[in-house]
C-alpha cells in the first residue's frame, strides 16, 4: 500500500513537474545508500540504551520486581 501511494505521488510529481521528478528518480537510490550508516547507528544507539536501562533497573528484578505485560 505505500509503495502504491508513493508511485501515485511521484506520479503526479511527474505531471506537474517532470524535471524535479526524474532528479528525485535518480538521486533516491543514491541517497538511500547514504542513510544506511545512519540507520546502523541508530540500531546500535537503540541497543546501547536498552543495555543501560537493563543495567539500571537489574537492582530492582533481583528483588523481584515484575513488569506490568504489554497489552496487545
Amino acid at each position: 500500500m505505500r509503495a502504491l501511494l508513493i508511485l501515485l505521488l511521484w506520479a503526479i510529481l511527474l505531471v506537474l513537474a517532470w524535471p524535479v521528478a526524474l532528479v528525485l528518480l535518480i538521486l533516491w537510490p543514491i541517497l538511500w545508500l547514504l542513510s544506511i550508516p545512519f540507520r546502523i547507528v541508530g540500531a546500535l544507539m537503540e541497543g546501547i540504551l536498552a543495555l543501560i536501562k537493563a543495567i539500571f533497573l537489574l537492582p530492582a528484578r533481583l528483588l523481584g520486581y515484575k513488569p506490568p505485560a504489554a497489552s496487545p
